[in-house]
């Protein structure tokens, strides 16, 4: 399995910090947003490498960060150098495939975000069900609801429903940037791409996928935490200061 890390944000709302920095390796209790991650996937011994998908303008500062890991992680360079040229996440999962030459089962994670817990757990649950999978949490607010990924499951947690961003959300149950893929429904994305998927959002694969094949959604077993803005950077580094 690869481990792809979406990181080719241009993270404007984190403006001066991110002006000529990326967001993923901006420090959070003493080391940058990447090494929680990777250090917590890399010790489940079920990933055998990490791509690390960059724009133009970040991807020597990735280079160099990936130098000094003892992991097996790759910097691709999605050749963008501008937010408004950016390529979409679901693009971006698609080139990193293509110039990679991958055929693996997909762990593909948002690089912005930290969690309270192991994903090793929603590793297991993907393994169990033999699907594709991505975990939920309960979100009891609908402004927040619209801003993200809400699905509908049935009691054995398989996706009947979802939709990316909705104006009238159907239920409480938010999807968080951290997707399992089984390689034959990751080779699917062209066919998305050219049906209409969304491509800036990476939920709008996962809409569009459940559709199609079985996906299945793990209620999440702890705190996640999106770093979107200053307030939201200095809030995580408070939380996770003592770590």
């Amino acid at each position: 399995m690869k481990c792809l890390i979406l990181a080719a944000g241009y993270a404007t709302r984190l403006r001066p910090l991110t002006d000529n920095f990326p967001k993923p390796l901006l420090p959070v209790g003493g080391k940058p947003i990447l090494d929680w991650l990777v250090e917590d996937i890399a010790a489940t011994g079920k990933v055998d490498g990490f791509v690390v998908i960059s724009n133009h303008k970040f991807a020597s500062i990735f280079e160099k960060w990936s130098a000094s890991r003892p992991e097996d992680i790759r910097v691709v360079d999605d050749g963008t150098s501008t937010n408004e040229t950016r390529l979409g996440a679901v693009r971006d999962i698609q080139f990193a495939i293509e110039a990679l030459d991958l055929e693996d089962d997909f762990l593909v994670i948002a690089g912005d975000n930290l969690l309270d817990f192991s994903l090793s757990e929603f590793l297991e649950y993907s393994s169990l069900k033999g699907t594709s999978c991505v975990m939920r949490y309960y979100e009891p607010l609908d402004e927040k609801l619209r801003k993200c990924g809400v699905l509908q499951v049935d009691p054995d947690g398989l996706i009947i429903g979802m939709e990316e961003k909705p104006s009238e959300p159907k239920s409480h149950w938010a999807c968080p940037p951290f997707y399992f893929y089984r390689r034959e429904d990751a080779m699917r994305i062209p066919e998305a791409i050219a049906s209409g998927c969304g491509v800036d959002a990476p939920g709008s694969l996962v809409a569009w996928l459940s559709s199609k094949a079985p996906v299945h959604a793990m209620e999440m077993p702890g705190k996640r935490f999106d770093i979107g803005n200053l307030k939201s950077y200095e809030t995580v580094k408070e939380i996770f200061a003592n770590h």
